[in-house]
C-alpha cells in the first residue's frame, strides 16, 4: 500500500513539475505562439446563397448583354442606313442643282432665240413696208418701174431701155431680199420654237429633281430619327445592363468576402493546428529536461511571396483594361496614364460630342492596358501588326481581337478575357464594357504581346 501510494504521489510531483514546465514555457515563448481569436466563419449554406446569387446575376447580365448585341447589330444596320440615305439625298441635291443650272440655260437661250426672231420679224415688215410704198408708186406713175422721171430724163431708146431694165432688177432684188428675209424669219422661229421646247423639257427635270430632293431629304430624316430612337433604346439597354453588371459585381464581391472570410478562418485553423503542435512539441521537450530552461525551439518563418512585375502579366493587362469599365467612350481619347479628351472627326463623333469627353476609343484603351508590356500606335491597324498573329481558333485571354477587311481596313479592337467574351470601348454614346465576341467581320487572325 505504501509503495502504491508513494508511486501516487511521484506520479502527482511528476505532473505538477510538467505542468509547471509548461506554464514556464508558454511563459517563455507565449509572445511568439500566441494564436490570435478566430475570424469569422460564413456557413456552407451562406456562401452558396451568395453563390446562387452572383449566378442569377451573371444570367441577367448575359441576357442584356445578349439583347444589347441584337440592339447594336440593328443600330448598326440603321447607320448604314443612314449613311445610304445621306448619300442619296447629297445625289437628288447635286441633281436638283444640276437640273436648275440646265433650266437656267435654256431660259437665256429661249430668250436669245425671241429676240433674234423678234428682229427677223422687225427687219421684214420694214421691207415690206418699203417694198409696198415702192409699188405704190411705180402704179400710180402707171408703170412698174416706181418713176416716170426716170425715162423722161433718158437721152436715147437705149439709154431708155437701160434704165427700165435697172428698176426692174431694183424690184426684183427687194422681192429676193424679202424672200431671204421671209427664210431667216422661218429659221428664227423654228430656233425659238426649239429652244422653248427645250426650256420646257429643262424646267420638268428641275421640277423631277426637285422632288426626288424633297423626297430623299424626308428619307434621311425618317432614318435619321429611327437611328436616334434605336440609340435611345440602346442607351436605356446600356443603362439596364450597368445596373445589372454593378450588382453582379457586388454579389461577387459578397461571394468573395464570405470566401475570403472562409480561406481566413481555414487558414487560422491550419496556423492553430501547427502552434498548437508546437507548443506540445516545446512542452514535450520541457518535460523531458531537468529544466524548462534549457528548453528550446522557436516560430518557423515563412518565405517571401515573389510577384511579377506589374504590367507584365496577361492578368495584370487584363486588370487594368477591366479597371476601366463604365468609361464613357471619346474618339482619339486614351494614353498609357489613362482616359483622355476626344478629339473632332467631322461627323458622327462630334454629334456625340466626344471631344468634350473624358475617356477612350478602342485603341486608346488597348495603348492603357498593356501600357506595361509594349508602347501601342494609336491606329487599330497598326496595332493589328504589333505583335504575333495566332489562329482565332487558337485564341487565349490578353490576345487582341480585331475587325474589318482588306477594302476598308481595320476599324476596331478588343482584348479577349476567355469564355467567349472580351472587354472594349465600343463606339461614340456607349462605355467601356464587356461583351461576347462579335464574330461578324471579325479578322481570322488576333494578336499576341504576352506569351
Amino acid at each position: 500500500m505504501r509503495g502504491e501510494a508513494g508511486s501516487g504521489t511521484s506520479a502527482r510531483r511528476g505532473m505538477t513539475i510538467g505542468a509547471l514546465a509548461v506554464a514556464l514555457l508558454l511563459g517563455v515563448t507565449g509572445t511568439g505562439l500566441a494564436v490570435p481569436p478566430p475570424p469569422p466563419n460564413p456557413s456552407d449554406s451562406e456562401i452558396n446563397s451568395s453563390k446562387a446569387e452572383a449566378n442569377a446575376k451573371a444570367g441577367d447580365v448575359g441576357r442584356l448583354t445578349n439583347q444589347l448585341a441584337q440592339a447594336e447589330s440593328k443600330l448598326a444596320q440603321l447607320n448604314d442606313d443612314v449613311e445610304l440615305k445621306m448619300e442619296e439625298a447629297n445625289k437628288a441635291r447635286v441633281d436638283a442643282e444640276t437640273a436648275q443650272d440646265e433650266a437656267a440655260q435654256a431660259d437665256r437661250e429661249a430668250q436669245s432665240a425671241r429676240t433674234e426672231s423678234d428682229a427677223a420679224q422687225a427687219t421684214i415688215d420694214k421691207a415690206r413696208t418699203d417694198l409696198d410704198k415702192f409699188a405704190a408708186a411705180s402704179f400710180q406713175q402707171g408703170s412698174t418701174v416706181g418713176s416716170v422721171s426716170a425715162y423722161l430724163t433718158a437721152n436715147s431708146p437705149k439709154e431708155l431701155l437701160g434704165r427700165a431694165q435697172m428698176l426692174d432688177a431694183v424690184g426684183g432684188s427687194r422681192l429676193n431680199a424679202l424672200d431671204t428675209m421671209k427664210r431667216a424669219q422661218t429659221d428664227k422661229s423654228n430656233k425659238d420654237a426649239t429652244a422653248r421646247k427645250k426650256l420646257e423639257i429643262a424646267q420638268e427635270r428641275k421640277r423631277a429633281a426637285e422632288a426626288a430632293k424633297h423626297e430623299a431629304d424626308n428619307a434621311q430624316s425618317a432614318a435619321q430619327h429611327a437611328q436616334d430612337n434605336q440609340a435611345t433604346q440602346n442607351q436605356k439597354l446600356e443603362a439596364d445592363k450597368a445596373g445589372v453588371e454593378k450588382q453582379l459585381f457586388e454579389a461577387q464581391q459578397k461571394v468573395s468576402g464570405l470566401q475570403g472570410q472562409r480561406q481566413r478562418y481555414e487558414d487560422w485553423k491550419a496556423q492553430k493546428a501547427r502552434e498548437d503542435e508546437e507548443r506540445a512539441r516545446q512542452a514535450a521537450l520541457a518535460a523531458s529536461r531537468p529544466s524548462p530552461s534549457q528548453g528550446g525551439g522557436g516560430r518557423p518563418t515563412g518565405r517571401p511571396v515573389q510577384s511579377a512585375p506589374a504590367g507584365a502579366s496577361v492578368e495584370a493587362v487584363v486588370r487594368r483594361a477591366l479597371s476601366q469599365l463604365g468609361v464613357v467612350y471619346a474618339w482619339g481619347g486614351g494614353n498609357t496614364a489613362g482616359p483622355t479628351r476626344g478629339i473632332r472627326d467631322g461627323g458622327t463623333a462630334d454629334r456625340y460630342g466626344d471631344y468634350n469627353k473624358i475617356g477612350f476609343d478602342c485603341s486608346g484603351l488597348m495603348i492603357y492596358a498593356f501600357a506595361g508590356v509594349k508602347s501601342l500606335p494609336h491606329y487599330s491597324g497598326y496595332q493589328y501588326n504589333a505583335g504575333r498573329k495566332v489562329p482565332l481558333s487558337q485564341m487565349r485571354r490578353g490576345d487582341m481581337l480585331f475587325w474589318g477587311g482588306s477594302a476598308r481596313g481595320i476599324h476596331h479592337v478588343a482584348m479577349y478575357l476567355g469564355n467567349g467574351q472580351m472587354v472594349e470601348a465600343p463606339q461614340s454614346g456607349l462605355r467601356v464594357r464587356i461583351a461576347p465576341v462579335r464574330y461578324g467581320g471579325i479578322m481570322p487572325y488576333a494578336t499576341r504581346l504576352i506569351g
